[in-house]
């Protein structure tokens, strides 16, 4: 099944960029100015980078299925097991930290606007390749 895309708006597109900029940078921003250890810092920066990459892998396999792209049932429920494990490795690690509720609401609302950010540049590029396609 072939459906027709549109391409996204380039307001939509730079928000998309910033949503995703601004969250990653805001994360590793905190983190280098975070009164933490060395290692609690590879954790949270590592599950941030684990995150985006699970998101973009369950964007990508929805927007398969939607296209008729044959998407394994394993590769599905792997991508989502890992973006739902991203946010519960967060979470507890949020939870357990020895930090202020304003700071573990600052790296929560972080990690959400990145993860938001990914998902949105990747559906922007998989819709301007396939309108790419269809002006062809």
């Amino acid at each position: 099944m072939q459906t027709s895309t549109l391409r996204p708006s380039p307001a939509f597109m730079a928000a998309s960029w910033l949503a995703l900029i601004i969250g990653v940078v805001a994360f590793i921003i905190g983190l280098w100015n975070a009164d933490m250890q060395l290692n609690e810092k590879g954790y949270y920066f590592t599950v941030l980078m684990f995150g985006l990459f699970a998101a973009i892998s369950v964007q990508k396999a929805v927007r398969d299925q939607l296209e008729g792209i044959p998407v394994t049932s394993l590769y599905y429920g792997i991508a989502w097991f890992a973006t739902l494990l991203s946010i519960v490795l967060l979470t507890v690690g949020l939870w357990n930290a020895d930090l202020t509720r304003s700071e573990k609401g600052f790296y929560a609302m972080a990690f959400v606007l990145s993860i938001f950010g990914a998902i949105a540049v990747q559906k922007n590029t998989r819709d301007l390749k396939g309108s790419e396609k269809s002006e062809v």
